[in-house]
């Protein structure tokens, strides 16, 4: 049974869709739009005007699944208390992810060799997601 991580954007989840497909090749498989539901979110769920928002978003990422939506659209997505993980399968493909997630992010540990791994590192991404790359020994 697999853990399927599951982000709420708070209104930025079009934007973080595009970047992952961008730094990280994520395909999507589902997306819905609040004004796409067959039943409306109840009364005060959502802002007016957030009909174009997603409600649901599945991406394929390698061989995992991270799903998402944009929440409650309040536009303040707060990720902490975890890091998702990479497994790359080479130095030169752990320095293209780890340079690409941090884009407009911070670096929290930078990209190089520890006693566990020949190249891991740590970063939040410009949304504040947090991530780990971990290259296998």
């Amino acid at each position: 049974m697999p853990i399927q991580p599951y982000l709420f954007f708070e209104g930025r989840c079009e934007e973080a869709i595009q970047f992952y497909q961008q730094a990280l090749g994520a395909e999507v498989v589902m997306l819905m739009r609040y004004k796409d539901s067959p039943e409306p979110p109840p009364p005060g769920r959502i802002p007016a005007g957030s009909d174009n928002k997603i409600m649901h978003v599945t991406l394929k990422i390698g061989d995992a699944i991270l799903m998402a939506s944009d929440g409650g659209c309040t536009g303040k997505p707060n990720f902490s208390g975890f890091q998702l993980s990479l497994v790359p399968s080479d130095e030169k493909q752990a320095t293209r992810i780890f340079d690409a997630l941090a884009s407009g992010g911070q670096v929290q540990m930078p990209l190089g060799k520890t006693f566990w791994s020949p190249c891991f590192g740590m970063l939040a991404d410009k949304f504040g997601v947090g991530w780990m790359i971990n290259m296998a020994p």
